[in-house]
């Protein structure tokens, strides 16, 4: 699938798709309803990622990789959907940035024990 990406001002974003309200009422639309259910997979990957990493048990620490992962493919669909509606926005960095943080993380490896 490929998406309608406008650079303006270095943000990322496909248009807005018209379909919120011009003014923003009290009731929830589906940007806020996508918005807040985005939020949750965050905390609830956060969350799991720590209960994965402290389960004890192997059928426990199992389990818990599964919901991980479905959690982190539900938080990826809402995204996709709010970026496809023009409701999630990115900031392009300048390659000259990019290109610095590449060279200072690069140096680090010299510094694991393995390689």
């Amino acid at each position: 699938m490929q998406n309608d990406q406008s650079k303006n001002n270095s943000k990322i974003a496909n248009p807005q798709t018209g379909e919120l309200p011009k003014t923003k009422g009290p009731d929830m639309n589906d940007r806020d309803f996508l918005n807040d259910g985005l939020a949750m997979c965050k905390y609830l990957t956060d969350s799991l990622n720590i209960a994965v990493r402290e389960a004890s048990h192997k059928e426990l620490f199992a389990d818990m990789v599964q919901i991980l992962n479905e959690t982190h493919d539900s938080c990826r669909e809402m995204y996709n959907l709010m970026f496809q509606h023009g409701w999630y926005k990115l900031e392009a960095e300048e390659q000259k940035k990019i290109d610095q943080a590449y060279k200072q993380f690069s140096n680090y490896s010299s510094q694991f024990p393995y390689e």
